[in-house]
């Protein structure tokens, strides 16, 4: 790493606390369709389209494909493994909280959460606990936006993150 890289930490609709309904409602969606796949990317974006009602259909569905896998039967699957949402779940859910609480507290580089306003996993009261866990940390709420901080609202995220990364130079 050269002298003037810096290590910085941006976390996306993440805290170490997320509303448990919110995970339940997001692996849902990604499980209705892990195995089954879609006929089509065009068969995909509907049902993205479906479940994401506030977000304007984009004009092309050619960005899905980057989320998705042509498999060998000739279905579109996600691009990441079914196994991953299917397999055990022995994680006791309060140990890892308190880990990652305690985690948080010993931050000590430049860290920004980007949190959408109206995420189904970071609620007001995550934030702000996160925030008092690591007081030197940055937080923008991005408007218009859910758990899909990026894609929902492109131009608010990456001006955060630009405007973050910029303010480490001064």
């Amino acid at each position: 790493m050269s002298k003037s890289a810096k290590v910085v930490l941006v976390l996306v609709d993440i805290t170490p606390r997320v509303d448990l309904r919110g995970v339940e409602k997001i692996q849902s969606f990604m499980r209705a369709r892990a195995t089954e796949g879609f006929g089509s990317i065009d068969e995909a974006a509907t049902v993205v389209a479906a479940y994401l009602p506030h977000r304007k259909p984009p004009r092309s569905t050619e960005g899905l494909k980057k989320n998705l896998r042509l498999h060998s039967d000739g279905r579109w699957r996600w691009h990441w493994d079914p196994r991953f949402l299917n397999g055990p779940r022995a994680v006791n859910a309060d140990r890892r909280e308190a880990e990652l609480m305690a985690a948080a507290r010993r931050l000590t580089i430049p860290t920004l959460l980007v949190r959408g306003a109206s995420s189904e996993l970071v609620q007001e009261a995550h934030a702000q606990e996160f925030l008092d866990l690591v007081p030197h940390a940055r937080f923008v709420d991005v408007s218009g936006a859910r758990h899909m901080v990026a894609g929902d609202r492109n131009d608010q995220f990456s001006e955060a993150i630009l405007g973050f990364v910029e303010s480490l130079d001064t």
